[in-house]
C-alpha cells in the first residue's frame, strides 16, 4: 500500500496539482544524498509532492493553498527515537512520589513519608528517582529506614534506571519474599548477613514487585492513557515524529493503551511497540507474543518488535561481563553479572518469533551480554536462514572490539544513548570506575561502530535521560576519539538510519517526493552553528504526514 501511495504522489506531482501546504524560503536538509539541500517543500494529502527550489514550488500554489514563508529557518526530517519509554514515564498509575537522585536515604524516606500522607487512599506507596549509591553503605537494612516512615502500607521506590526497587517490610511480606525465597531469573533479592531480605531488589526481582503494584484496572488504564497523551505532546514539542516504545508490558495491557490512542485519533507519532518478554514466565508466553503481532504499514501503530534483556547495568554489577568486576558487592556468584535470558533461551525466542516478522530489540550493556546476543542471532539464522530481520542491540556500553565487526556481518543495528551527562567517557569512568576499572574509558564506542560500517542509531532511553534529541546530537560530537565525524552522521542516526531500524525508510526518514511529510522546523541551522550550542536548539514546528502536531507560540 505504501508503494502505491508513493507512485500516486509521484504522478500527482508530475501533474502539478494544487498543494495543501507550501513551505518556502527555508534551508531544508533532506537527508537525501541525491538532493541534500533545497529551499521549499510542497505537501499534498500528507505526502511530499515537491522538494526543490522556491521557483519550482510556485507552480503548486493555488488559491486554496496555505503558504508559510520560513524566512530562512532550518528544516529537516522528523526525529526518530528508537528506544524510549514515554508510556511508563508519564504513567499516572505508576509513581506517586518523584525523588531527587544524589540525596541521602533519610532524605528520600522523609519525602516518601510526605507522599504517603498526601495519598492516603493509595494501597501502595510508589516512588522513583533515587540513585543506588544513595541507599548503600547504611548501618541498618534499607528496608528499616522505610519501615520507620510507613509500616502499615507497602512501599516500592524505583531506582533512577528502573533496575532496582527499594521496599519496606510490608512490601516484602505481600510479595511473599522471605529468607528462603530463591533469586528469580535475571534478578537478585539482596540479603543481609543473617540471610534475610534487606529491602533491595535488583533487576527482575524488582520487576516482579512492580507487576503486583499496577494490576490493570479500567481506572488505572485510564490514568495511563491520559499520561500517554501528555507524553505524546512532549514528543511533538521535541520534534519527534517516530518512536519505539522499548518496553511494552502486555500483561499490564499497555499495548491496549496505545491502541486506544490510535483508535481515538490521538496518536501523533509513528510508534513501533516492543513487547516485553518476562524471564520468570515459561516459554508458553511465545504463543501470546505471536498473537499480538500487528505490522500493518498503513497504520501509525505497529506491534512488530520484541524487547529482551540479556543483562542488567554496571552500577549494580548486574551487567554481564567477560571479566569480573573490580569490586564485589557479594550479590552475584562469580561477580560477572547476571542473565535475564541466557544464550540458549534467547536463541529459542528468536528462532520461533523471527519467521512471523518480529524484529528484536535486545538490551545489552556488558561485553559478555553482547557476545551472547550475537551468538543467539547467529544460531537463529542457522535455524531460519536469513529472513532479512532488523534486530538491534541497545546500550552497548562495554563491547569487546572483536564483536563490533559481527554487527555488520549479521545485519544487526547498534543503538546507543549519549544524551545523559553520565554517558560521557570521563563521567562514566568516575561513576563506575571502581567497579570496572580502566574499562570505563572504553565505554560506549560510538565511533568504532560507525567506522565498522554498522547501521548506527542514537536514541534517548527516556526517561533515564532527557528526550531532547539536540542534547544527544551535541554529545555525539563531543566524545573525543569516539565522536561521530560530523553533524551529518548524527542527523542520519536520528532519521534515516532509525527509519531503517523501524522498517519505514521507504516512506519516512528523509524528505523526498512521495514520502510522508514528517518534518521539523528549527530555530537554528544545526549544521552551521558551534557544536557547543546545538543543545540549545528549539523546535518551531513539528509535522506528521503534513499534520501539525506542535507549533511554537512565536512561530
Amino acid at each position: 500500500m505504501r508503494h502505491l501511495l508513493v507512485l500516486l504522489a509521484f504522478f500527482s506531482a508530475t501533474a502539478v496539482s494544487a498543494a495543501d501546504l507550501v513551505l518556502t524560503n527555508g534551508r531544508v536538509y533532506t537527508v537525501d544524498p541525491s538532493n541534500p539541500w533545497v529551499e521549499a517543500v510542497v505537501i499534498e494529502n500528507g505526502t511530499l509532492g515537491f522538494v526543490g527550489s522556491n521557483e519550482g514550488a510556485e507552480d503548486f500554489i493555488k488559491a486554496d493553498s496555505e503558504v508559510i514563508d520560513l524566512e530562512g529557518s532550518f528544516v529537516m526530517p522528523g526525529i526518530h527515537d528508537v528506544h524510549m519509554h514515554p508510556l511508563e514515564a508519564y504513567d499516572g498509575a505508576e509513581a506517586t512520589c518523584v525523588l531527587t537522585d544524589g540525596q541521602s536515604a533519610s532524605t528520600h524516606a522523609r519525602k516518601i513519608e510526605t507522599c504517603a500522607k498526601n495519598n492516603p487512599s493509595s494501597s501502595w506507596i510508589t516512588a522513583w528517582g533515587y540513585y543506588i549509591e544513595d541507599i548503600l553503605n547504611l548501618r541498618n537494612d534499607p528496608k528499616k529506614i522505610l519501615d520507620q516512615v510507613v509500616s502499615e502500607r507497602p512501599i516500592a521506590a524505583m531506582e533512577l534506571t528502573s533496575h532496582a526497587i527499594w521496599v519496606n517490610s510490608k512490601a516484602l511480606e505481600l510479595a511473599g519474599i522471605t529468607a528462603q525465597t530463591p533469586n528469580p531469573p535475571g534478578g537478585v533479592i539482596v540479603k543481609n548477613s543473617k540471610g534475610e531480605p534487606n529491602g533491595i531488589l535488583l533487576d527482575n526481582a524488582g520487576n516482579m514487585i512492580r507487576e503486583q503494584i499496577t494490576e490493570p484496572t479500567p481506572e488505572s488504564l485510564d490514568l495511563t492513557y491520559h499520561g500517554l497523551l501528555e507524553g505524546l505532546d512532549e514528543l511533538a514539542r521535541n520534534g519527534i515524529t517516530s518512536i519505539s516504545d522499548a518496553r511494552v508490558y502486555w500483561r499490564k495491557k499497555h499495548h491496549e493503551v496505545w491502541q486506544r490512542a490510535e483508535r481515538e485519533g490521538n496518536l501523533s507519532v509513528r510508534a513501533n511497540l516492543a513487547l516485553w518478554t518476562y524471564p520468570h514466565i515459561d516459554d508458553r508466553q511465545i504463543e501470546t507474543l505471536q498473537q499480538l503481532y500487528d505490522n500493518n504499514s498503513d497504520s501509525l501503530l505497529r506491534i512488530n518488535q520484541i524487547k529482551m534483556y540479556v543483562d542488567g547495568i554496571t552500577p549494580l554489577t548486574t551487567a554481564a561481563l567477560k571479566k569480573e568486576y573490580e569490586f564485589d558487592y557479594g550479590w552475584i556468584d562469580r561477580n560477572r553479572g547476571l542473565n535475564y535470558f541466557d544464550q540458549q533461551r534467547l536463541t529459542k525466542f528468536l528462532s520461533l518469533l523471527e519467521p512471523l516478522g518480529f524484529d528484536f530489540l535486545i538490551h545489552s550493556i556488558g561485553d559478555r551480554a553482547t557476545d551472547e546476543a550475537l551468538n543467539a542471532i547467529e544460531q537463529a539464522r542457522l535455524i531460519n536462514g536469513n529472513l532479512g530481520q532488523r534486530h538491534r542491540l541497545t546500550h552497548l556500553e562495554l563491547v569487546d572490539p572483536i564483536d563490533i565487526a559481527r554487527f555488520r556481518e549479521l545485519g544487526v543495528s547498534a543503538d546507543m544513548q549519549v544524551a545523559g551527562d553520565w554517558t560521557h567517557p570521563k563521567a562514566y569512568h568516575r561513576d563506575v570506575g571502581y567497579l570496572i576499572g580502566d574499562r570505563g574509558h572504553e565505554a560506549i564506542p560510538l565511533r568504532s561502530f560507525y567506522d565498522a560500517g554498522v547501521n548506527l542509531t542514537l536514541s534517548s532511553d527516556f526517561d533515564v535521560s532527557t528526550m531532547n534529541p539536540f542534547v544527544g546530537m551535541k554529545n555525539a560530537l563531543t566524545r573525543g576519539d569516539q565522536s561521530l565525524p560530523s553533524i551529518k552522521e548524527v542527523i542520519e542516526a536520528y532519521t534515516i538510519n532509525a527509519a531503517f531500524s523501524m522498517r519505514q525508510e521507504e516512506w519516512t526518514g528523509s524528505l523526498e517526493v512521495g514520502k510522508a511529510a514528517d518534518l521539523v522546523v528549527l530555530d537554528r541551522d544545526i549544521t552551521k552553528i558551534n557544536t557547543s550550542k546545538i543543545d540549545r536548539t528549539k523546535v518551531l514546528l513539528t509535522m506528521l504526514e503534513g499534520r501539525e502536531t506542535y507549533r511554537a507560540k512565536d512561530f
